[in-house]
């Protein structure tokens, strides 16, 4: 038997053991009922023995609810099979001692046996070998009544044939019962591989909801990409000639005589290159060539950090970045993707700070040589990530910003780029002191 089927034959007793439950507690109350208006069949059928008979009814009545109390205890509800099986068959024992008190095998009340035999098989939860079992005592009481009657058996035809009915109505329950618990089984396994089937759909769902979010990504990029190769072409031209111009500027006699004049086109000119340095940022991270692979394009990562930082300044405002890099950073990898990744570091990063008021805000980027690998570590000094959410950081769709602010892909997008890399991505995080996410690179040869 394999491990799925036993978990389903577990899961199904567990649930089996909670239906009996409950079909014990309304069963045993219903039978309470209908033991106490048996008195008015007493009253028609044996009015002598009436007295006598309302006794009996009573007490086991009584000895019955003590046995339904006991089913709302721990050791009951463990035991609620054997339980069932001890009250059920107090009627029968009060059945047939009216029987053996009255006429025998001559009594009407051999009726009552039967009709207990198959409401215990139709309605009560049991396995076919306890109806069996119960069908079985039933026949033994009865022939102890009969036999046992004062005036012994007068109708030997009449019992035997009586006898046999019970024995039937005992086994064809038993049979009914068998049939019906295999029923109960299957619809069992059908609705628990109906939630196994919805289970898979809404896994398959969501991976295709994060797909989706990947290829929107994925296509954004593109056309950023496509926009800044563009500008790119457009922008260097005049940029170009701007450059020239501020050049030849700087070269005439009274530019060099006036030294705020002269630091003016110092800073124009430097102005001027932030541009070219940003258009050529937005192409690098946006662009990709054909063929390109995530491990066989070699670039320094010292010069991926500075275009993100270049990039992120907006957000970054008011935020000191910081570096301690070793002097070799060249990696194989995707430049673009690497990008991407750090601008999302530093967008949370800044966010995070933003909104909970950090003084001093910093962002500390380290990374050193181990095992061939660079192992960089992005640390900020924000409010930190609460331990509930530490683990769910890399789900995607999963985000703490406001309605509006944010789809919850870009940590899951950098952790797909960072494996495809071969190295991992993953979050530590003091609650209210800092935030640290490290990530590895392969060496370039």
């Amino acid at each position: 038997m394999t491990t799925s089927l036993v978990g389903l034959h577990s899961n199904y007793r567990e649930e089996l053991r909670d239906y009996r439950l409950l079909c014990s507690k309304a069963g045993g109350l219903t039978v309470i009922v209908l033991v106490l208006m048996g008195m008015a069949m007493d009253y028609v059928l044996y009015p002598a023995e009436q007295k006598y008979f309302a006794i009996a009814r009573i007490l086991i009545s009584v000895t019955i609810s003590l046995a339904l109390l006991s089913l709302y205890t721990e050791t009951g509800k463990r035991h609620v099979q054997v339980i069932t099986f001890f009250w059920l068959l107090l009627p029968q024992a009060m059945i047939s001692w009216m029987i053996y008190a009255t006429q025998g095998e001559q009594s009407l009340f051999y009726a009552g046996l039967t009709l207990t035999i198959f409401a215990v098989g139709i309605l009560f939860h049991y396995g076919y070998s306890q109806t069996l079992a119960f069908g079985l005592a039933t026949v033994a009481l009865y022939y102890i009544a009969c036999v046992a009657h004062p005036g012994g058996v007068q109708d030997p035809g009449k019992f035997e044939f009586q006898l046999i009915l019970i024995f039937f109505c005992a086994l064809a329950s038993s049979i009914y019962t068998y049939f019906n618990e295999k029923g109960r089984f299957q619809l069992f396994r059908l609705k628990n591989e109906v939630a196994q089937k919805n289970d898979e759909l809404a896994r398959i769902n969501e991976s295709l909801a994060q797909i989706k979010g990947q290829l929107l990504q994925q296509e954004k990029m593109a056309a950023i990409g496509t926009l800044s190769a563009g500008l790119l072409h457009e922008v260097n031209n005049p940029v170009n000639f701007c450059l020239m111009a501020i050049e030849l500027a700087m070269e005439e006699s009274e530019v060099k005589q006036s030294p705020s004049l002269q630091e003016c086109l110092v800073d124009v000119k430097q102005g001027m290159q932030r541009i070219q340095h940003i258009v050529s940022d937005l192409k690098t991270f946006a662009y990709r060539k054909p063929g390109a692979t995530a491990d066989d394009v070699p670039f320094l990562f010292e010069k991926a950090l500075e275009s993100s930082v270049r990039l992120s300044a907006h957000e970054l405002r008011g935020v000191t970045v910081t570096r301690e890099l070793p002097g070799d950073t060249l990696v194989l990898g995707d430049e673009a993707a690497i990008i991407g990744v750090l601008i999302n570091l530093f967008s949370n990063a800044a966010l995070a700070m933003h909104k909970a008021g950090t003084i001093s805000r910093q962002v500390h980027v380290a990374a050193q040589w181990r095992d061939d690998r660079l192992h960089v570590n992005v640390r900020d000094n924000g409010p930190g990530i609460a331990p509930e959410n530490l683990a769910r950081v890399f789900e995607p769709f999963f985000t703490t910003r406001e309605v509006g602010q944010g789809l919850g892909l870009g940590l899951s997008i950098s952790y797909a780029v960072v494996e495809r890399h071969g190295g991992t991505l993953f979050a530590e995080s003091q609650f209210g002191e800092w935030t640290a996410f490290n990530f590895d690179l392969p060496r370039a040869e």
